[in-house]
């Protein structure tokens, strides 16, 4: 399992986010990533790898004015600890960026089903849930894009979702997985 933390606010979110995982790094990690906005380049800034949240803290740069980030520390459940499998996922177009606690055990008949054409970068079952997303978002409002989604998933998830079409919400939804 993982954990995750997200914030939108009037504070720098990369302060928080940090801080938070630092706080969710006592249970043991093998990766751990970050998103947020930089608001001055008008971008989303992702850095994301394997090892420590010290790694991600000391090794890059956060100096960028930002209110809005998610974060996650992760244990490898599908794929191995490396910089691919690092959450936060991102979907084919890079339209949403997604952390994800918990398992969805039926993401083999989803990409089979909705997804077949579309390349992975990773090895975990996170990434088919924020195609998903995209996936639907081609027809529907971004919400109900997520609700559509959330409606096939089987298993248990925390989610928190960013449409960089808008750097103003952090979408979250959970099904038996905690979130706060």
């Amino acid at each position: 399992m993982c954990g995750i933390v997200g914030y939108i606010g009037k504070n720098k979110a990369s302060d928080i986010i940090l801080s938070g995982l630092a706080k969710l790094e006592y249970r043991g990690y093998d990766s751990c990533g970050i998103f947020f906005y930089d608001e001055l380049s008008d971008k989303f800034v992702t850095y994301k790898d394997k090892g420590r949240v010290s790694h991600l803290v000391n090794d890059f740069d956060y100096s960028a004015m930002n209110h809005l980030a998610i974060g996650h520390t992760r244990w490898a459940t599908h794929g191995r600890p490396n910089q691919e499998n690092s959450h936060p996922h991102f979907s084919r177009s890079h339209r949403f960026g997604l952390v994800h606690n918990g398992v969805i055990e039926n993401y083999r008949e989803l990409v089979a089903t909705y997804l077949e054409n579309v390349t992975f970068a990773s090895e975990t079952d996170t990434e088919v849930i924020v195609n998903l997303i995209d996936h639907f978002a081609q027809e529907l409002a971004v919400d109900a894009a997520i609700r559509k989604t959330l409606s096939l998933l089987e298993g248990s998830y925390a989610l928190l979702i960013v449409d960089t079409h808008d750097p103003a919400r952090i979408y979250a939804a959970k099904s038996k997985s905690p979130l706060l």
